[in-house]
C-alpha cells in the first residue's frame, strides 16, 4: 500500500500531541470543572464520563481517519508484460548407437538429454524445438514456448531412435534450418550435438548445409560429445556385455560448421564439460528486452473517510440524545 498524498500523515502525530496537551493543561481542566449540571445518581456520573470519552476520543479517531483518507492510500498492482519475440532455438541431438558410450554419466545420450533439459529451464520467452538424428533426421518437437512439453519430448528420446546405421549431420542441419528459416525472431540458433562424423543421409556434406543455414542468418553452435581415446559401450552379447569404441569425432568439420555461421564449437569430454558448455551458450544467446510494466492503482480512502463520517454522526446523535446534559 502507498499514500499518494503522504504529507497528510505528518499531521497525525501533531493532532495526537495537541489532543494530549489539551487534556493536560490545568486551565482547561479548571474551566471544565466550573461547568455545572444537575446532580443525578451515580449512573448519571458514569454516563457523563462515557460522554466525555466518546465525544473527545470519537472526534480524535475521526480526525485521524480523515487525515488518512486525505493521504490517498492506494493498493498498487503491477503486471509485467513479457516481450512477444525472443530467440528461436533448435536442439539437434544425435541418437546413434555410439551415444550409448559410458564415458559420460549415465551415457553420452543420457548426459546430453539432462544438459538440454537444464538449458531449457534457464530460458524464457524463447521458442525451442527438437530435432533428433541418426541415419536420417526428423523434427520431434516443433518450435514452442511450452517448456514442460519440450522437456517431455527430450525425456522420451532413446538410442537408435532414427535407425543405427550412420550419423546424418547434414540432414539434421537442413531439417532444423527448414523449420526455423522463416522465423521472425531476433536470433535463430541451432545447437547440434554429436559424438561422431557425418556418414549418412541425403545431405552428404554438412558444411554445405551450414552454408545454406547462414543465408537465413541462422547461427550454429556445435558440441562434440566424446572423451579422448577408447570408451566403454554396452553390447547385446550376454557373454561379452561391455565392448569398446574408438573416438570418431570429426572436430574439424564441426568447427567449420560453426565458423561459417558465426557460432562456436565446443568439445565436451565428460558430463561436467557438457553442463558448462550449455551454461556458456545460455549466457551467449541472451536477448535484452525492455519489459513493459503496467501499474493499476486502487484507492482505499473510502474505507477511512466513510467510517470517520459515521463516527462523527454517531457522536453527535448520542450527545444529543442518550448523553445529553441538562445545564
Amino acid at each position: 500500500m502507498i499514500f499518494k498524498n503522504y504529507q497528510f500523515l505528518y499531521l497525525i502525530p501533531v493532532v495526537l500531541t495537541l489532543a494530549i496537551l489539551l487534556k493536560l493543561i490545568p486551565s482547561i481542566a479548571k474551566r471544565a470543572a466550573l461547568k455545572t449540571s444537575l446532580n443525578f445518581p451515580q449512573t448519571q456520573t458514569l454516563k457523563a464520563q462515557l460522554s466525555t470519552i466518546l465525544g473527545y476520543g470519537g472526534r480524535l479517531i475521526a480526525i485521524i481517519l480523515i487525515l488518512i483518507a486525505l493521504a490517498r492510500p492506494q493498493i498498487v498492482s503491477k503486471t509485467d508484460v513479457p516481450p512477444a519475440e525472443g530467440v528461436d532455438i533448435i536442439l539437434c541431438l544425435d541418437t546413434s548407437y555410439s551415444m550409448a558410450a559410458l564415458d559420460f554419466e549415465p551415457n553420452r545420450l543420457g548426459a546430453a538429454k539432462k544438459a538440454a533439459i537444464d538449458f531449457i529451464k534457464r530460458r524464457s520467452n524463447d521458442r525451442i524445438g527438437i530435432v533428433v538424428f541418426g541415419e536420417s533426421a526428423i523434427m520431434t518437437c516443433p518450435l514452442t514456448l511450452d517448456y514442460p512439453a519440450i522437456a517431455e519430448f527430450i525425456d522420451m528420446i532413446y538410442l537408435n531412435m532414427i535407425d543405427n546405421k550412420g550419423t546424418a549431420v547434414g540432414d539434421a542441419i537442413m531439417t532444423a534450418t527448414n523449420h526455423v528459416k522463416e522465423s521472425s525472431a531476433k536470433s535463430k540458433i541451432i545447437i547440434l550435438l554429436t559424438d561422431g562424423r557425418s556418414n549418412a543421409g541425403i545431405i552428404s556434406d554438412p558444411v554445405y548445409a551450414a552454408k545454406i543455414a547462414k543465408t537465413f542468418d541462422i547461427k550454429i553452435h556445435t558440441i562434440g560429445t566424446a572423451s579422448k581415446g577408447k570408451a566403454k559401450i554396452p553390447t547385446n552379447d550376454p557373454f561379452n556385455p561391455i565392448g569398446y569404441i574408438t573416438e570418431d569425432l570429426d572436430e574439424a568439420t564441426l568447427m567449420e560448421i560453426s565458423n561459417i555461421t558465426g557460432g562456436k564449437f565446443f568439445r565436451a569430454k565428460n558430463k561436467k564439460d557438457l553442463k558448462e558448455i550449455y551454461s556458456l551458450i545460455d549466457s551467449m544467446e541472451k536477448t535484452e528486452f525492455d519489459i513493459k510494466i503496467f501499474s493499476n492503482y486502487t484507492d482505499l480512502y473510502p474505507y477511512f473517510l466513510f467510517p470517520s463520517i459515521i463516527l462523527l454522526l454517531l457522536v453527535f446523535l448520542l450527545e444529543k440524545t442518550y448523553f445529553m446534559r441538562i445545564p
